[in-house]
């Protein structure tokens, strides 16, 4: 069951406004492809709802995108503590700084790439995988909104051409996107080259984010999740990694020529 305070309000919502476009629960059921029974429990919480049902909700009761909306909410409110500090610094961006040395960054994924790297971690069942799919995308938003920050990501030559059984075709989809992303104005990404074998960023990903008040917090990955870091010290010593990392890479252009040279048959 269903049980968070958003998700509750999700059932309210969805109630009021059935009832306010007239709709019994069989006749909003028929429109939705439910039965009125189904209706039912949703609404007291006795069966789940997942985005398709709600985005179909939506437009079935002219909402405005209400409760895809509320379900992007408590999908946040499930996220670990100790990622919800970063969310925030995320989506308040003005300027994003991120290197994964083994990774394309989450903000850049396509949807197959995210499935596969997070089912990676077969402790995972099938629903949570598709739940944090979700998730990352839906934190995607934040490069499509009316005034983005500004990306900048530095990614490693080794991990376009990265290839195996499971990633046939999936890193040429994969690069094409991020050729695509860089031809927005506020995205930028930077490739280093294979040669380099050395540098400081290979100690792991980090990713740093600017306030519109211009203040500085960063974002550590690890084995068990990761942690963000606001301490001035702290965050002093990841924009000097930072500038170490990103005077290894190639410059815009050339990175956007070694990228289609990854992809070209």
């Amino acid at each position: 069951m269903e049980s968070e305070p958003t998700a509750e309000l999700i059932r309210a919502q969805l109630r009021r406004l059935r009832l306010s476009a007239g709709l019994s629960q069989e006749e909003f059921g028929k429109l939705v492809h439910f039965s009125g029974s189904q209706v039912s429990a949703v609404e007291l919480g006795q069966r789940p709802y997942d985005r398709f049902f709600l985005t179909r909700a939506d437009e079935v009761l002219n909402s405005g995108g209400l409760l895809a909306s509320l379900f992007k909410m408590a999908e946040r409110d499930r996220q670990p503590s100790w990622f919800r500090p970063w969310l925030e610094a995320e989506r308040n961006a003005q300027l994003l700084w991120c290197y994964h040395p083994t990774l394309i960054p989450g903000l850049l994924q396509t949807e197959n790439y995210a499935r596969v790297v997070i089912r990676a971690d077969d402790m995972l069942s099938d629903e949570e995988v598709e739940k944090r799919v979700a998730v990352r995308l839906d934190r995607q938003g934040v490069l499509s909104r009316a005034q983005p920050p500004k990306l900048v990501a530095v990614i490693e030559e080794t991990v376009l051409r990265r290839a195996g059984d499971n990633l046939l075709g999936l890193m040429a989809q994969q690069v094409g996107h991020l050729i695509e992303f860089v031809e927005r104005p506020h995205i930028r990404v930077h490739v280093i080259p294979a040669e380099v074998s050395t540098h400081v960023g290979l100690a792991g990903p980090f990713t740093l984010a600017r306030s519109m008040d211009g203040g500085w917090i960063g974002h550590l990955e690890n084995q068990l999740g990761g942690a963000t870091v606001d301490k001035d010290e702290d965050v002093a010593s990841l924009v000097a990694r930072w500038e170490s990392v990103r005077s290894e890479a190639l410059p815009h252009r050339q990175s956007v020529e070694l990228m289609k040279k990854v992809i070209t048959p």
